[in-house]
């Protein structure tokens, strides 16, 4: 493991996105160059390779999850997979509409999904409140569902303030009133261990380039999904699968499965001492999120006196992070997650998420560490109100 050289960005930000382990572009480059056949057509032995390369695929993305093969759906990346989730949950419901509950901290592919189901009367949404932490209260979900609903949507990981979500919890509450719970692990999946089968998770949705694999490819895993029509309000056919980014994501499910202990441990340690060098050297530095229950890479922080905006401009060239989610980052408004939160206005528009990998070293967060710290004060200096 080599640290980033110094002509070039140190890279923390694995929560938008991490970089593709160089053992998965090697399976994916067999599958463009050796077994590029159709797997849709196994009367010849391209094919047979092909359609090979989407089974072994399957087969490690359950292990990774503890599912069956069969339960594994392949997508364009988890906004697909959530969208199906939602499609299959329809068509089990008991009612004529579609009964949810759900915190309000969830990823915005899910929100206006439920925002759009709501708008034309096809979902009840019951939103479930989150503490200053970020953490859903256990107690907020049982009331939640008290009235019974047909499906509890949750995040295993928040992907702003890396917070750990009961997800055992929620599936318990959810299956003693009857209803299926939909976990949405793409920030968790290859950083926690999972065991789908014996935690009761009715669907979990993972996309590859969140653990070091490509870009468009994700799934959804449900009980026997992988076979199953799509949902009734889906119309597609059977569509030649995407080989290369299929074969991406097993390899890469493979390898965390594998790894995942050893590196979130390493980073983890790496994380708090990221964190120690930032608090010693910005006095008044506040961590956002439940420190006891988050993701092993996770630091999300507010600087007083230095709005994040201005931060991440003047680290372009240096430092990586982001003021929050990639799907909304550069957007002049305030974290819908923050604002859950109940965060005074100025952590909210201080707030930084820098998230580190399993190629981040030592040398990496020092030097960050000290381009952040040099940055923030400067800023600080500028915006100290006149004597």
């Amino acid at each position: 493991m080599t640290s980033t050289p110094v002509n070039q960005p140190i890279f923390l930000d694995h929560h938008s996105t991490t970089p593709v382990d160089s053992r998965v572009a090697q399976v994916m480059l067999r599958a463009m160059t050796e077994a590029f056949g159709n797997p849709n057509n196994t009367q010849h032995r391209f094919g047979q390779d092909a359609a090979k390369l989407v089974l072994d695929a399957a087969y490690h993305v359950a292990s990774l999850l503890g599912a069956e093969p069969e339960d594994v759906r392949f997508t364009s990346g988890s906004s697909e997979a959530l969208r199906l989730a939602l499609g299959y949950a329809e068509d089990r419901r008991t009612g004529s509409i579609l009964k949810i509950a759900a915190p309000r901290i969830e990823h915005p592919a899910l929100l206006d999904e439920l925002s759009a189901g709501v708008h034309s009367g096809r979902f009840v949404v019951d939103w479930i409140e989150v503490d200053s932490s970020g953490r859903v209260d256990v107690e907020a979900i049982a009331t939640a569902t008290a009235s019974g609903v047909d499906l509890v949507c949750m995040m295993a990981a928040n992907n702003e303030v890396g917070v750990l979500q009961p997800i055992h919890e929620a599936a318990s509450i959810a299956h003693a009133t009857g209803s299926a719970i939909l976990v949405d692990a793409t920030q968790a999946a290859g950083r926690i261990p999972f065991d789908m089968r014996a935690d009761g998770f009715d669907f979990v949705t993972i996309s590859a380039h969140k653990m070091y694999g490509p870009k468009g490819v994700g799934a959804l895993i449900g009980s026997g999904l992988g076979e199953a029509p799509p949902p009734s309000r889906f119309a597609y056919h059977n569509a030649t699968p995407n080989v290369p980014g299929i074969a991406g994501l097993g390899e890469a499910s493979r390898l965390r499965r594998l790894e995942m202990a050893h590196d979130e441990a390493r980073i983890a340690r790496l994380r708090d001492q990221f964190q120690a060098l930032l608090i010693a050297g910005l006095p008044g530095l506040v961590i956002n999120g439940d420190t006891e229950h988050r993701l092993a890479g996770n630091l999300h922080i507010s600087i007083p006196g230095a709005p994040n905006d201005i931060v991440v401009a003047n680290l372009r060239d240096q430092v990586a992070l982001s003021t929050g989610a990639a799907c909304v980052s550069g957007v002049d408004a305030p974290s819908h997650v923050l604002q859950a939160m109940k965060l005074e206005s100025w952590r909210q528009e201080n707030a930084l998420r820098m998230g580190l990998g399993r190629e981040t070293t030592l040398a990496d967060i020092e030097r960050a560490a000290e381009a952040i710290i040099d940055v923030a004060q400067q800023i600080q200096s500028l915006f100290k109100p006149a004597a």
